[in-house]
């Protein structure tokens, strides 16, 4: 859909130069969704692997990160071995709906309630980022991460709509349950493109 060079803005990379890829195509249909023109795979033209890395070699930063849409519609192996091959390390943000594929420096899983994940996704997540609509994505958020790894960081991030109205509860409720951080889309507030 789409390829651009910034700054990681939300979850555990926020801070960090790196260069967008946004894969067209998704079949989970978030209703808050804030790129729903990335949801048709076909009003987006095909490029190859190599013109895509070839993009991404024009920007200093070595950090690239894959989303969408939902990026495991797509078999990443080819582009995430050439990627490699030219040195960049390789993150993901995905609800994991699909089977896992691609070779990855940091797995972000950000679960949605409108498709149920695939379960490959639990042992390769690094990063469970829960995203805060409605009081009851508390205990959604609690039964993913009862299935991920010990070592996955666990992070609560309001809906950017909802923020005013959830954001003390997040405070709340991870003052209580410490083994949860914050995640916070600071592009958005700091108007990062």
């Amino acid at each position: 859909m789409e390829a651009f060079y910034t700054v990681q803005g939300e979850g555990t990379f926020t801070g960090h130069p790196a260069y967008f890829i946004r894969l067209g195509g998704c079949d989970v249909g978030c209703v808050w969704c804030d790129v729903k023109a990335s949801w048709e795979a076909e009003k987006w033209p095909v490029e190859s692997i190599e013109k895509i890395v070839e993009g991404a070699l024009k920007y200093p930063g070595r950090l690239v990160v894959i989303t969408g849409g939902e990026p495991l519609m797509y078999d990443l192996g080819p582009l995430t071995t050439l990627l490699k091959e030219k040195g960049f390390s390789i993150n993901i943000e995905t609800s994991g709906t699909h089977p896992f594929s691609g070779h990855f420096d940091w797995v972000c899983f950000s679960p949605k309630k409108f498709k149920e994940p695939h379960e490959s996704i639990f042992e390769r997540a690094d990063e469970l980022k829960v995203i805060v609509f409605h009081k009851s994505d508390f205990a959604f958020a609690e039964k993913h991460a009862e299935k991920v790894r010990p070592s996955c960081k666990k992070l609560l991030q309001p809906e950017w709509s909802k923020s005013k109205k959830y954001t003390n509860y997040i405070i709340e409720y991870i003052k209580n349950h410490p083994d949860w951080n914050i995640s916070l889309q600071t592009h958005k507030f700091m108007d990062i493109p």
